[in-house]
């Protein structure tokens, strides 16, 4: 599966990894639901998901913290960029 593929799913219910669940949450407007996934997920690639959740959501600060705790800061790319740089890692995973 691509990131493509995922963004087009009509349903993350077949997605096993709950990072890829929360990412297609947050491509569809659940931001809610994608937090809630990604706030128990304590390493450095839900850190990230976390980040950018926060991002999307404009806490700036919060994102800051997040992406800290997974080890990187911030990247200098649009949210849609980080949305499929990490649903790329997290398919490669």
């Amino acid at each position: 599966m691509t990131s493509e593929e995922l963004a087009q799913l009509d349903s993350p219910d077949s997605l096993g990894v709950p990072l890829l669940k929360a990412m297609w949450m947050a491509a569809n407007d659940d931001w809610d639901g994608a937090h809630s996934i990604a706030q128990d997920i304590d390493t450095k690639i839900g850190s990230r998901v976390h980040g950018y959740l926060h991002w999307v959501e404009g806490d700036i600060w919060n994102a800051d913290y997040w992406y800290r705790r997974a080890g990187t800061t911030r990247p200098n790319v649009s949210l849609d960029n980080e949305w499929y740089s990490i649903t790329t890692l997290l398919l490669e995973a």
